[in-house]
């Protein structure tokens, strides 16, 4: 209406400056008409005229750019229609609108013609009423153009008068199809949103959650449909304000409620909290709600018009009183699960529960917002293809899920299943379906439901079965059995494992009668046992049976105690307890009361103790002490430790400062370090091998100390210190120890060298042998008349390739026995064994044995010393080959890995074997059984072997003969 009047304003002042236009060009034409002798007035008269003309003229065109550019910005154009005459004038944009060309011609017929079909009546019924009795006209419709496109377009025209009297009609032509559009467009919304409440009413039905929104600065609150069943009331029964809604909260749970909402909202959190709430009938639920951070919505007074802020809350209430009772009854039987119980509680505190709608006709999918974010998607508008959702549940389970879909649409009943999905970043998440078929507004067949991620609780639910499993091994280890018997139906509950254990009876055998538990009774106890638990039922009362004895199924006689708690929420002769063995605690009284009697003699050995403690310390070196190093302040000092710092304990006490000057200048910041950053971080410490210089006589002395923080008090420790100033000396006699070691073995290496004599001479001869033919050939190839310098060099060369061989024998050889230190390297134990097999066939030939080698493809290389591994395999070897001297022995060399990351190598004969009473005596040091032995060689291998890492042992064979095995561990 706006644009109408501004345009019509500017046609008005347009039409003004044209009657004046038309009125100067009508005195400027009359004056051309006059006689040409006219006064001067007469031509000045004119002259003003034509420049007043010219003046209108410009004002004329600009005006018209005002109007034409004012009608293109708001699609709106001009026109005038004379009634009588039928005459039409559209402006530029009036064409536009229409979609004619500026040159056509406009006539109401050609107005008619533009006129959708549905409409044309109503504007022809329109067009003659106003014809007839001169009204203004305020109309809209559509019109439709050559290409089929369809406007809206509002028409507002004002009825006046020509200078003749005759009707004539001006007006405005608006196009108002992007607004129709858009008002259809919100319409469409307006729908949507509709049916997205009326999905939301239908979740909270089904999940039982509704929803609140709290005005705090007007105490207003408005409740969902679902929110006032939740409170037992009918929907929208009342006007919630927080009086009401505080009145309907549990009185136990209402101060740490709403302190506990106060603060988390004071500091921007999401409060999620389980409380009670008492219907106006009585009923006591148990609900959860979570509420939103503080959010403000600004509001225009109604009186006074001024814009103010009001801090609001939001939130939603789960009626989750069914699970609650689902949780006791579950825990009614251990009430010490109540760690178990806090856990399951968390797990069930957030429901993470979202709504999907499936299309039946179209396979088509909606989701809100919570659905996509459990599915580990970005929610967003729309629908999609069933087939998507089919994608991300996990494959075991997507044709179970479907199946159910299908049973319940068939049947129509409720789908129901919990199914396993992947987000996309590979995340597994488990979830609880539920779905119902229902009718949409057009009557279209849709499966609504909800679906809720469950991963939480079923992660709780395996704590809780572990937790039964650490209650179920707690119960073994104290001796202590859980139980739940009914005293008047005399049926047994519950048994727990242990509880039938206590009795002697197998837990593996299922239910166990109470005739049979009863039947173990000590026939001297049963009476008075069963006298207490009679008066227990009649007078309703817990039972606490003291000590009791029964009859085990393995013969003995066990002490019992029993404690029984009358269940008050189930039958009058509910009872739930726990029975302990207490036979041990029984004879452990009997221990107590015989060292009673012995107390004042353990009085007089305790300071007996103490003196050879103190001897005991004086003879090992080592000192206790306990100090607050923080405060370098000393509680107890030993004697010993006064002693080993070079100071009298006659002295009396000695200040810790002391202590710490005895420490040698090289090592008095390492050590301090080590104690102060222990103390620091508040942790034990172990400093060992530093060194002190006596405070009496100035000797060096190694030292060793150990602290144990006392965690109740800062900076205080208990320990002890070692002199270890003889270890040190012991160790470095053990260093000359393995020196002569390595020296013997190195002796035992060379004594071997005369039985390998021959095979040494007879692996050189073959190359020498073969030199000696290829020099020879060489001679004779150069000493003919036609020298053949060909054969010549190929006789030369495999002259070189012999001696070279015959020198990587002699170097083999020598690196066997000379002497030096081990070097660890990656050795192939299968190379190895087979070149000491090649090495000794010369002695096998010799003593007709027959070699087998059974080796394991792929063996793993171990990290050894090459020399000293060849040293091992050669003396089995050897001694293997010598008890089946000219016996035409076998002997087996098999290698193979083992499950615990080792090599196991074995070397095994069927000569004489060992003597059943020699087997434990072989591998000491000069013992043997060969007339020319050392006694050194099994020693020395055991040694190597065990330096190595691995295991040497021998074992006589089934047959004849005996079996050498050893292990190595892998290269890591």
């Amino acid at each position: 209406m706006v644009q109408f009047l501004i345009i019509l304003a500017l046609s008005i002042a347009l039409i003004a400056v044209l009657r004046g236009w038309r009125r100067d060009r009508r005195l400027l034409s009359e004056s051309r008409k006059g006689p040409q002798g006219r006064d001067a007035e007469r031509t000045a008269a004119l002259e003003k005229a034509n420049e007043d003309l010219k003046a209108s003229q410009a004002d004329l065109q600009r005006r018209w750019q005002y109007l034409a550019e004012a009608q293109q910005l708001s699609h709106s154009g001009t026109f005038g229609w004379k009634v009588k005459s039928g005459e039409l004038v559209w402006s530029d944009e009036t064409y536009r609108i229409l979609g004619l060309a500026r040159e056509t011609n406009p006539t109401l017929d050609l107005v008619f013609d533009r006129v959708h079909p549905q409409d044309l009546v109503r504007v022809r019924e329109l067009s003659d009423h106003a014809a007839q009795n001169g009204m203004d006209l305020d109309i809209e419709h559509r019109i439709l153009l050559p290409d089929g496109a369809i406007k809206y377009v509002h028409a507002v025209a004002h009825a006046g008068r020509d200078s003749s009297g005759n009707l004539e009609y001006m007006g405005v032509v608006t196009d108002i199809t992007e607004r129709k559009r858009a008002e259809e467009e919100l319409q469409a919304v307006s729908r949507d949103l509709q049916e997205s409440k009326a999905r939301l009413e239908e979740a909270q039905g089904v999940a039982h959650v509704g929803y609140w929104d709290w005005d705090l600065e007007t105490g207003k609150i408005i409740w969902s449909d679902e929110t006032y069943r939740i409170f037992g009331f009918k929907p929208q029964e009342r006007p919630m304000d927080i009086e009401t809604v505080s009145g309907l909260i549990h009185p136990d749970d209402r101060e740490a409620l709403y302190r506990t909402v106060d603060e988390e909202v004071a500091v921007g959190v999401h409060p999620v909290h389980q409380h009670r709430i008492v219907r106006p009938s009585g009923e006591v639920r148990t609900v959860q709600s979570v509420t939103s951070k503080l959010w403000k919505t600004t509001h225009v007074g109604a009186e006074d018009g001024i814009s103010r802020e009001h801090n609001r809350l939001f939130g939603t209430v789960q009626d989750v009183t069914e699970l609650k009772q689902a949780e006791e009854a579950s825990h009614a039987l251990s009430r010490d699960l109540q760690e178990s119980k806090d856990w399951l509680e968390e797990a069930q505190r957030v429901a993470h529960l979202g709504y999907w709608v499936w299309d039946l006709e179209t396979n088509q999918v909606i989701w809100s917002d919570e659905t996509y974010r459990i599915f580990g998607l970005v929610p967003k508008a729309g629908s999609f293809d069933v087939s998507v959702v089919g994608e991300m549940m996990h494959p075991d389970d997507r044709e179970a899920v479907f199946l159910t879909a299908k049973k319940a649409i068939d049947t129509e009943t409720r789908a129901d299943c919990e199914h396993r999905l992947f987000r996309p970043d590979g995340e597994m998440r488990v979830v609880h379906s539920l779905g119902d078929l229902r009718k949409n507004s057009q009557g279209r067949i849709q499966m609504f439901g909800t679906t809720q991620d469950i991963t939480d609780r079923k992660r709780g639910e395996e704590a809780l079965r572990r937790s039964q499993f650490y209650l179920s091994e707690g119960e073994r280890l104290a001796h202590i059995g859980s139980w739940a018997y009914d005293l008047v139906t005399h049926k047994v509950l519950h048994s727990s494992d242990e509880n039938a254990r206590l009795y002697g009876f197998d837990p593996g055998q299922g239910p166990i009668p109470a005739e049979r538990f009863f039947a173990t009774q000590h026939v001297e106890d049963a009476p008075w046992v069963n006298a207490t638990l009679e008066r227990a039922v009649r007078e309703g009362t817990d039972f606490y049976l003291d000590e009791y004895r029964i009859h085990h199924t393995d013969g003995s006689i066990r002490f019992l105690r029993a404690i029984g708690h009358r269940n008050a929420s189930g039958e009058p002769g509910e009872y739930v307890g726990v029975t302990m063995d207490i036979t041990e605690q029984k004879h452990a009284e009997q221990e107590r009361e015989r060292l009673r009697q012995l107390e004042a003699d353990l009085t007089q050995e305790l300071l007996r103790e103490r003196a050879y403690l103190a001897e005991a310390q004086s003879l090992a070196h080592i000192g206790s002490w306990a100090s607050n190093l923080a405060t370098m302040h000393n509680f107890h000092l030993s004697d010993e430790t006064y002693r080993i710092h070079g100071f009298d304990p006659r002295q009396g006490p000695i200040p810790l400062e002391r202590f710490w000057a005895t420490l040698h200048p090289e090592d008095q910041v390492e050590v301090r370090t080590a104690i102060e950053n222990a103390v620091r971080a508040g942790t034990d410490y172990d400093v060992g091998d530093f060194r002190i210089c006596r405070a009496d006589d100035g000797q060096i002395r190694f030292l060793r100390t150990i602290g144990h923080r006392n965690p109740s008090e800062p900076g205080e420790y208990l320990g002890i210190t070692m002199d270890i100033t003889e270890r040190k000396h012991a160790e470095q006699e053990r260093e000359k120890l393995r020196q002569l070691e390595a020296d013997l073995a190195h002796i035992n290496r060379v004594n071997m060298m005369g039985e390998l004599a021959a095979a040494l001479a007879h692996e050189i001869k073959q190359p020498i042998a073969a030199a000696v033919a290829n020099a020879g050939a060489c001679l004779g190839f150069l000493d003919g008349e036609r020298p053949d310098i060909l054969e010549a060099r190929e006789a030369a060369t495999g002259t070189i390739g012999c001696a070279r061989r015959a020198g990587e024998i002699i170097d083999h050889v020598r690196s066997l026995f000379k002497k030096s230190f081990p070097q660890r390297e990656p050795v192939d134990i299968n190379e190895l064994i087979r070149e000491i097999a090649l090495l000794l066939q010369n002695d096998i030939t010799r003593n007709s044995v027959t070699v087998h080698l059974d080796l394991s493809e792929n063996l793993p290389e171990v990290e050894g010393d090459r020399v000293q591994l060849e040293q091992v395999l050669m003396n089995l070897m050897l001694n293997a080959i010598e008890a089946m001297h000219d016996a035409n022995g076998d002997l087996t060399i098999t290698s193979k890995p083992t499950d615990d990351g080792h090599s196991l190598i074995s070397v095994s004969d069927t000569g004489v074997g060992i003597p059943a009473d020699k087997v434990d005596q072989i591998f000491d040091t000069f013992f043997t059984t060969k007339p020319q032995g050392t006694g050194m060689g099994l020693a020395i291998s055991r040694s190597i072997v065990e330096s190595h890492g691995g295991r040497l042992w021998a074992a006589s064979n089934s047959g004849r003969g005996s079996t050498f095995r050893f292990t190595l561990p892998h290269k890591v």
